[in-house]
């Protein structure tokens, strides 16, 4: 998306195959993301005009979930799961390193635009204890300073 009238125009043509229904809010937005990544303001208010709601009633449906995010993913994402077996195996202290080395708290992005951080329930590899996820590879069996050495790579 380089453009405001291009994203614009890719809104357009998405809100066209949805039928002004709040029933479509969510399979709406859920396609927006999809494409733009995040939830622009912009596109928040295209989808509370094309269903005839107000932009408060769309961000209190996608405030609700936490699959919907408000800001733009950064170019490498970096997921940390939190589910009972990686929280016993020391998954908080893994997102706890990650989250001081690069400075930022999860659900946000590096100030660079390189990194996003995110804290999940649970990927379902709980043989792997405590797994982190950098774009779509898993790493199993974390710790701090294995999870350190990855951030490294990256930057």
């Amino acid at each position: 998306m380089t453009t405001t009238e291009d994203m614009t125009t890719s809104l357009r043509t998405i809100l066209e195959k949805y039928e002004t229904s709040r029933d479509n809010l969510i399979p709406l937005l859920q396609d927006i993301q999809e494409h733009l990544n995040y939830l622009a303001p912009e596109a928040v208010a295209m989808v509370a005009e094309h269903l005839d709601l107000s932009e408060n009633d769309v961000y209190g449906v996608a405030t609700f979930y936490a699959q919907f995010r408000f800001h733009p993913p950064g170019r490498h994402r970096i997921k940390i799961c939190q589910g009972t077996a990686c929280h016993v195996r020391g998954g908080g202290m893994v997102l706890d390193a990650i989250s001081r080395k690069i400075g930022i708290v999860p659900g946000e992005t590096t100030p660079d635009g390189n990194i996003s951080l995110e804290r999940v329930a649970c990927f379902g590899s709980c043989a792997l204890p405590p797994v982190m996820v950098v774009d779509d590879t898993v790493y199993g069996r974390m710790t701090p300073r294995k999870s350190e050495k990855l951030i490294e790579d990256l930057k």
